[in-house]
């Protein structure tokens, strides 16, 4: 069955590209998430401090994908503890987050977050709220990374080819994943 999450991970061109390689995610789409500014501009949330998160749009079929499974995944690619900073990218545009529209995904959502902060060791940083608002971005940057092979990214191009590999259906929060240098 088809469903919708909300994910920010940093710069939305490899965070995409990561989600969009997962076996079960259906489609993609980046934009900006959760600010207060209508319909902002790339150079708008880059410059203007307009609250919004870049982020992408994941709809993904629940059933070949459950979402604490696509959750587990997204985490590989975040590190969870960096406030407003994914890799090289620095500012509140880069803050991690969960942005759900079905509010009985919140339980879910937050009680895998207790069990990454178990993990992690660490007090998490990630948002996990309702999403108030989604706004495409333009159009050069949907699939940026397919459109600019070896373009700008925060994720390890390795990390990119290896998450394409992941069986759902074998994954588990325990699993192991190789280490990828960022």
């Amino acid at each position: 069955m088809r469903h919708e999450i909300y994910l920010a991970g940093g710069c939305f061109w490899g965070t995409e590209k990561y989600l969009a390689n997962i076996r079960g995610v259906l489609e993609t789409c980046v934009g900006y998430a959760n600010g207060h500014t209508e319909h902002p501009s790339y150079e708008q949330v880059k410059h203007e401090h307009t609250g919004h998160a870049e982020t992408v749009r994941v709809i993904f079929d629940d059933e070949r994908l459950p979402l604490n499974t696509l959750l587990s995944l997204f985490y590989l690619a975040i590190d969870p503890t960096s406030v407003d900073r994914q890799g090289g990218d620095v500012g509140h545009q880069y803050r991690t987050g969960i942005y759900y529209t079905d509010e009985r995904d919140e339980p879910v959502i937050r009680a895998s977050l207790a069990r990454l902060e178990t993990r992690v060791g660490r007090p998490l940083v990630i948002e996990c709220e309702p999403l108030a608002q989604f706004f495409d971005a333009e159009t050069y940057h949907q699939k940026y990374l397919d459109k600019n092979p070896g373009g700008y990214c925060h994720i390890p191009f390795a990390q990119l080819a290896w998450i394409r590999s992941v069986d759902p259906a074998q994954w588990t929060e325990d699993s192991e994943a190789p280490h990828f240098e960022h």
